[in-house]
């Protein structure tokens, strides 16, 4: 996914701050979603709109999905022990999967619902909603869509995968509340069909965000390596050290939201063992100091041929 990617050149965020931020974060959207789920459910029974209900429920259940961030986020914060050398990062990523197999589960239930529903004609209740259910949807509507870009703009400032994640939750609940829109809309003009094929439409919108959170946590979660760019970024950097005559070996590998890097330079072969032990560590306090998501790089020295 675009907005997981990684970024170099920012200032490192401490891991009592990414913390603060991410339960700030997370506290804000639980509020949000117990006072808009009320609201819906209240507009649903006051207007006689299953739909405002279904979605007021959906709203309710995200609360657990914040918690499983608030959770996820804590555990990754973590600092190193005996047990764990390498930290929790990874943590995070098992939180963003959980994310990402309850928002497929809940694009599932919307699509198969929509399904049912023209395949058996059961386009929802024969009352017609009121206006109060419109407006539900389309408060409902704004309320999501702003709390996906306040979320992913502190998912991309701390780049965490669980945070991104909820982001995205929050769009699909804005969706759900567009399809909403649509069916009450629809039953209001005579059309009630409307609600079902906007369900399906949203369906596909929510299983393909799904499968990018999925996607993007197993990445991270099996050592994917970084993107060419970054690793072109990292071998030029190193190059430029006047006392590094080449480059046999460049890896890289994402833990979590790190980095580790192994790399193999080549040095003069007439140096000592302690000039080129410097040389090495040179490179290693140079890659770490201006790479922030690198947690950690080996650096081993080959003569030059």
């Amino acid at each position: 996914m675009e907005d997981n990617k990684i970024v170099t050149k920012e200032k490192e965020i401490p891991k009592d701050d990414f913390g603060k931020i991410a339960n700030r974060v997370s506290i804000i959207t639980i509020i949000q979603n117990i006072i808009l789920s009320i609201f819906k459910l209240l507009a649903g029974f006051l207007a006689n709109s299953n739909a405002m209900i279904c979605d007021g429920i959906h709203s309710a259940s995200d609360v657990f999905s914040t918690i499983v961030v608030i959770i996820g986020v804590k555990l990754a914060s973590k600092e190193s022990d005996k047990e764990h050398p390498y930290g929790h990062e990874r943590l995070e990523c098992v939180a963003a999967i959980v994310l990402a197999m309850v928002l497929f589960v809940t694009g599932l239930e919307i699509g198969v619902q929509a399904c049912k529903d023209i395949v058996q004609g059961n386009y929802g209740n024969l009352k017609i909603p009121g206006k109060l259910a419109l407006i539900a949807a389309i408060v409902s509507i704004i309320a999501k869509e702003a709390m996906y870009w306040y979320t992913r703009y502190y998912a991309k400032k701390i780049d965490s995968s669980v945070l991104m994640a909820d982001a995205w939750h929050h769009r699909s609940d804005a969706l759900s509340s567009i399809g909403a829109l649509i069916g009450i809309g629809g039953a209001m003009l005579g059309a009630p069909v409307m609600d079902a094929i906007a369900s399906l439409v949203i369906f596909v919108f929510i299983v393909k965000v799904a499968f990018d959170i999925f996607k993007d946590a197993m990445d991270k979660m099996i050592d994917h390596s970084c993107d060419e760019e970054l690793e072109k970024e990292m071998y030029d950097y190193i190059m430029n050290h006047e006392q590094v005559l080449g480059i046999d070996l460049l890896q890289t590998r994402i833990f979590g939201n790190k980095i580790y890097v192994d790399v193999e330079i080549q040095v003069n072969a007439s140096y000592t063992l302690l000039e080129a032990h410097n040389i090495a560590e040179e490179v290693h306090e140079n890659i770490e100091q201006n790479f922030p998501k690198v947690k950690h790089i080996m650096v081993h020295v080959n003569p030059a041929k």
